[in-house]
């Protein structure tokens, strides 16, 4: 079976509950505690590129376009 989401394979396999343990035990993304994947933009939820300092957490693109809104200068 492939799929590109585990939740739809949980579907087709409802009905069977031994596989359905085994598929839950072995192909389930494991929750993260740290680590880039849990830091999210709060404005657009972008993982790459994020910028944590002062306490933003926004990713690079949405800093850009409220810099000046948020109260940042730009330097030449």
């Amino acid at each position: 079976m492939t799929t590109s989401h585990h939740s739809k394979v949980l579907v087709q396999i409802g009905g069977k509950p031994g596989k359905y343990k085994k598929y839950l035990k072995n192909n389930v993304p494991k929750k993260r505690n740290d680590g880039e994947s849990t830091r999210r933009c709060v404005r657009c939820g972008r993982t790459g590129a994020h910028v944590r300092r002062y306490g933003l957490h926004l990713c690079r693109q949405c800093f850009r376009e409220n810099a000046i809104a948020i109260g940042f200068k730009q330097y030449k």
